[in-house]
């Protein structure tokens, strides 16, 4: 993910004079080792669509039990300023992967995933509660606090890539 959104906030620095940024997610399945990870929106090939992208995770986790089913959402986001200097910030949602989907809300794998603490998926919690508990909000909550702080001229070294 890293990589991938270094990749795009690049290929835009290059081509202006002032701060860009780009991001990237994923879903990662520790029973599967991390797939679909940074091929989370193909992970069903090339002409992946969100529908066969579920099928294929679901078909993939059909022998695991429920409690093996443990995953986590990161969104990577990399900010490069007008001095070319870059920064990441990452942000993480833990929870598991139930085996069929639920609610309607929402985009990709949020029918199967629950978060932890909760009992409904991404799709069925709706945008409000997801809005503040995602993985991107997580990593824009903090990438808020980087701006905040290069505005004010108090970022710090461990910031940087």
């Amino acid at each position: 993910l890293e990589e991938n959104s270094l990749k795009k906030a690049r290929a835009l620095a290059d081509r202006v004079d002032y701060m860009v940024m780009a991001d990237d997610s994923g879903l990662f399945v520790d029973a599967l080792d991390g797939a679909p990870g940074v091929h989370s929106s193909r992970y069903a090939g090339e002409e992946g669509n969100d529908i066969r992208n579920i099928e294929k995770l679901l078909e993939e986790l059909k022998n695991i039990p429920l409690e093996d089913r443990t995953a986590k959402f990161m969104t990577v986001i990399t900010l490069i300023t007008e001095n070319k200097e870059i920064y990441t910030i990452k942000g993480e949602c833990s929870g598991y992967i139930i085996d069929e989907k639920r609610g309607n809300n929402g985009f990709g794998y949020d029918p199967l995933f629950v978060p932890l603490g909760y009992d409904k998926t991404f799709a069925e919690l709706g945008e409000e509660v997801k809005n503040r508990i995602s993985h991107r909000a997580k990593a824009l909550e903090g990438m808020k606090d980087l701006m905040r702080k290069l505005f004010k001229g108090e970022a710090d070294e461990d910031s940087r890539s």
